[in-house]
């Protein structure tokens, strides 16, 4: 399963389509976020992945945490998002 990688410009409905789609294949979605824009766009998704998940029965709980992110040789911290049925 690829860890879903949300930029400050990512649309929200694509991102939200994307969890939907992996939790109803995978049973679990992982999205990743670095800076606040790319935070706030994850949540927005989050929230409305929720709500199509929740007309096919599944609710889901999300579980943040940090995780250290190598980019081009630097460590960055990032969010990640752990979203999975209840």
């Amino acid at each position: 399963m690829d860890v879903i990688k949300v930029k400050a410009t990512s649309r929200t409905a694509a991102v939200a389509g994307a969890i939907a789609g992996v939790v109803r294949e995978h049973n679990r979605a992982e999205v990743q976020a670095i800076g606040a824009g790319a935070i706030n766009q994850s949540v927005k998704a989050l929230v409305l992945a929720t709500g199509y998940l929740a007309e096919d029965g599944i609710n889901v709980v999300c579980i943040p945490q940090f995780v250290d992110v190598d980019i081009d040789g630097k460590v960055r911290t990032a969010i990640k998002l752990i979203v999975e049925p209840r």
